[in-house]
C-alpha cells in the first residue's frame, strides 16, 4: 500500500523563502522511494518573500500541490498583520480538513518557521486520527532576546504577541506530536525542560542537509552564467540573512581582514541578501563595523534578497566562503552543509560553546572561535592566521565520508523513517 504524507508549509515555490528549502530538497527522494506527497501551502497574492519561478522546476512532477486561500496584505496591513500564516490560517485548516476527508494520509509533516500553523496538527489529529510530525528549524519560543546584552527583538510589539502565543500554544501542540525533529539538540532539550511530558515523545536531531541536486545543476551551468562577484583579489563571500547575533563573528572577521590587508593581501568581503526584511534597510548591516576597521573599500554589501540560484552561484564563484555562528549559541546556520558540499574553502567563525562549533568538530572541519563578552584579541590573531593560511594554501573540504551523512538523500531517508514510525502509532 502506498504511503501518503501531507506536508504543511505556507511558503513554497515559486516563493523563495528559507524555511521551505528543507522540504523542497527532500521531495525528489520522497517521490523516488514511493511516497505519495501532497504539499499544503497558500496562494498568497502579496508575498513578503521574493518570487523565483525557476524553483518550481525542481519540484518533482509526482508531487500534488494544494494552495489555500490567503488574504492580501493590502487589507490585513491595516491591522498590522503581514505574516502569511496568520493571513491564511482558517483556510489552511479547512483545505487540510478537506484533503484528510478525501483520502487516507499516513502522517502529517510540518516543516516551517511559520509556527502559528503547528497547532493545526493537533486539531487534525483529533478530528481525523492522523498523527503529525513537527520539524523545528528554529525554536518556537526562545529567551535569547531576554539575555543581558542581547539585541532588541525584531518586530517590536509583534514579536511579543508572537512570543505570548507561542507560550500558550507550544506545549499543547508539541505534546500531541508523534515525533519531534529539530536541527539542534538544544531545541529538544529546551522543550523537554518546559514540558516534562515530552520525555516520552520520540525526538531526532536532524541537521539541514546539503542541496546536492541544486549544486549539481549550478556547477553544470556555472560557465555559462554571467559573474555576480566583481573580479579581482581574494574574494570572501556570504550569501544569506545576517542576524544581529552573527555580527560579533563579523567583527572578528573584519579585524582579521584588516591585519591581513596590512600584510599586503588584497582580500575583500562580499555580503548578499543580508536583510530578513522584504524591504531592505537603508543602511547595510556591516557598514558600521567596516568603517570601524577602515574597510569601506574592501567590504561590499547588498541587503536585498537574492534569488536562490544566484546565492548558490556566489558560493561557487568566490575564493573562500564565509560561515558565521551566532551569540544565540543553539543556532546552526542552514547553509552549513551547502557550503561544505560546494567544494570551496570555508572560513568559519563562531562563539565558544556554540552548536555550530560542535557540528564542525563532528565533521572534522576547521574553524575559529571567540569568547562572548570577553577580550577577543587572541581570537583575532587566530582568525588572521587562519585566513592567511586559507589564502596561501587553500584547502577545500574535499571528499569526506562524514559529509555523506548529511547529503540531501541521507536526510530525506531519515525523514521517511520517522514518517513510517509515526504512522504506526496514534496517541491521544
Amino acid at each position: 500500500m502506498t504511503q501518503r504524507v501531507l506536508i504543511v508549509s505556507p511558503h513554497f515555490p515559486p516563493v523563495n523563502a528559507p524555511d521551505m528549502q528543507r522540504i523542497r530538497i527532500s521531495l525528489p527522494s520522497f517521490v523516488q522511494t514511493g511516497w505519495a506527497v501532497t504539499i499544503l501551502t497558500v496562494d498568497d497574492p502579496t508575498p513578503t518573500a521574493p518570487l523565483e519561478p525557476k524553483l518550481m522546476g525542481t519540484v518533482p512532477a509526482g508531487v500534488q500541490i494544494e494552495r489555500a486561500f490567503c488574504f492580501s496584505r493590502r487589507w490585513t496591513a491595516w491591522l498590522g498583520i503581514n505574516n502569511v500564516a496568520l493571513r491564511s490560517f482558517p483556510f489552511l485548516f479547512l483545505r487540510g480538513s478537506q484533503l484528510l476527508l478525501s483520502r487516507r494520509y499516513d502522517v502529517i509533516y510540518f516543516s516551517t518557521t511559520m509556527f502559528i500553523v503547528l497547532p493545526l496538527g493537533r486539531l487534525w489529529k483529533l478530528f481525523h486520527r492522523v498523527p503529525y510530525v513537527i520539524d523545528l528549524q528554529d525554536p518556537w519560543v526562545s529567551d535569547f532576546h531576554s539575555h543581558p546584552g542581547a539585541p532588541r527583538p525584531p518586530g517590536g510589539w509583534k514579536y511579543w504577541v508572537a512570543h505570548w502565543l507561542g507560550l500558550k500554544l507550544e506545549g499543547w501542540t508539541m505534546t500531541g506530536a508523534a515525533h519531534i525533529i529539530a536541527v539542534s539538540a538544544a531545541y529538544i532539550e529546551s522543550l523537554r525542560h518546559r514540558y516534562p511530558r515530552l520525555q516520552s515523545t520520540p525526538a531526532t536531531v536532524l541537521p539541514f542537509g546539503s542541496p546536492d541536486p541544486d549544486l549539481r545543476q549550478m556547477k553544470e551551468t556555472l560557465k555559462t552564467c554571467a559573474s555576480i562577484l566583481p573580479a579581482g583579489g581574494v574574494r570572501l563571500a556570504f550569501a544569506g540573512a545576517l542576524g544581529p547575533g552573527m555580527l560579533a563573528a563579523v567583527d572578528i572577521l573584519f579585524a582579521a581582514m584588516a591585519e591581513v590587508r596590512r600584510a599586503g593581501v588584497p582580500v575583500t568581503a562580499h555580503f548578499y541578501g543580508t536583510s530578513y526584511s522584504p524591504v531592505a534597510p537603508a543602511r547595510p548591516a556591516t557598514a558600521d563595523l567596516a568603517a570601524h576597521y577602515h574597510l569601506q573599500d574592501a567590504v561590499f554589501e547588498q541587503p536585498d534578497r537574492l534569488p536562490y540560484f544566484d546565492a548558490l552561484q556566489i558560493t561557487l564563484e568566490c575564493e573562500i566562503n564565509l560561515l558565521f555562528g551566532s551569540t544565540d549559541l543553539a543556532f546552526t546556520p542552514s547553509k552549513t552543509m551547502a557550503l561544505l558540499a560546494a567544494g570551496r574553502p570555508c572560513f568559519a567563525i563562531t562563539p565558544v560553546g556554540s552548536a555550530l562549533a560542535l557540528r564542525l568538530t563532528g565533521l572534522n572541519q576547521s574553524y575559529v572561535t571567540f569568547p562572548v563578552n570577553c577580550d577577543k584579541n587572541d581570537s583575532v590573531r587566530a582568525a588572521a592566521a587562519h585566513l592567511l593560511a586559507l589564502i596561501t594554501h587553500p584547502v577545500a573540504p574535499g571528499a569526506n565520508p562524514l559529509l555523506e551523512r548529511y547529503s540531501a538523500n541521507a536526510i530525506a531517508t531519515e525523514q521517511m523513517k520517522i514518517f513510517t514510525a509515526a504512522a504506526a502509532e496514534i496517541k491521544f
